[in-house]
């Protein structure tokens, strides 16, 4: 009879945690450990969106304010008072002068009147729709 090859076998040990007292320790603080780091990647991921979304509608707030404050400012002044038309005596406009003084009242006022209407609002809330987050 011929003999069958065979190789030698080695013998692998068992890899594990200590089987002790102190074992459940062990895997609280491993379980822990893993569901920090998802925090932290979810939060890593979720930031980037959450920013742009913040300031896209900061940017929206701060044009409707503008745009209200705006006009409400300029309701207070016609356009007489603003320019003044000379004419020759042909009836051909010759010159329009700008009346500074009221005009640096509007510089002042509007910006003023939009800073008090933001600090008046406060903080708001922001919500977000979570298909944004799925969008991007």
């Amino acid at each position: 009879m011929h003999k069958i090859y065979s190789r030698f076998r080695f013998r692998i040990p068992k890899v594990g945690l200590p089987k002790h007292k102190g074992s459940p320790f062990i895997k609280m603080v491993i379980i822990l450990m893993i569901a920090f780091l998802t925090v932290i990647f979810i939060l890593n991921a979720v930031e980037p969106i959450f920013s742009e979304l913040c300031r896209e509608k900061a940017k929206s707030i701060a044009t409707i304010v503008s745009n209200k404050q705006a006009t409400e400012v300029m309701r207070k002044y016609s356009y007489d008072e603003l320019f003044s038309i000379e004419k020759d005596n042909d009836g051909n406009i010759r010159m329009i002068k700008s009346n500074v003084i009221p005009m640096n009242e509007i510089i002042s006022d509007v910006p003023n009147r939009i800073q008090e209407e933001i600090n008046n609002m406060g903080r708001g809330d922001i919500e977000i729709a979570l298909r944004q987050f799925y969008r991007n």
